[in-house]
């Protein structure tokens, strides 16, 4: 008993019945001692919160995931895209040097070809 009286600066067993109940009053009005019901039900308020908040973080992730694919297939199908136009553009270059070849050599062969015997 002694170390409680040498924490506290008096002994628990010197107050009286009055004292103690006064204390416990200032406790309830100040909001430092509430009803195990009270503290149950702000558990339960928090446990809500922290539900809703869990599926929200839920969905996000779940929107990012989705997000971050299409992102990646887009680019994929951009690559692809960029592959066949340089394709195209190859193709389009080479177009007037293969007319100017074949316009030469319809030039140069004016006979019609014969037929297979």
């Amino acid at each position: 008993m002694a170390a409680a009286a040498d924490l506290l600066g008096f002994a628990p067993a010197d107050i009286g019945a009055t004292a103690l109940v006064g204390v416990i009053i200032i406790l309830i009005l100040r909001g430092q001692l509430v009803p195990r019901r009270q503290v149950d039900d702000l558990l339960a308020v928090k446990d809500a919160q922290i539900t809703a908040l869990t599926t929200e973080r839920d969905t996000w992730r779940t929107a990012h995931g989705v997000s971050e694919e299409a992102r990646r297939e887009s680019q994929d199908q951009a690559g692809e895209l960029l592959e066949l136009s340089r394709t195209a553009n190859y193709f389009f270059a080479a177009l007037p040097h293969a007319a100017r070849e074949v316009s030469r050599h319809a030039d140069v062969d004016q006979a019609p070809a014969a037929p297979p015997p």
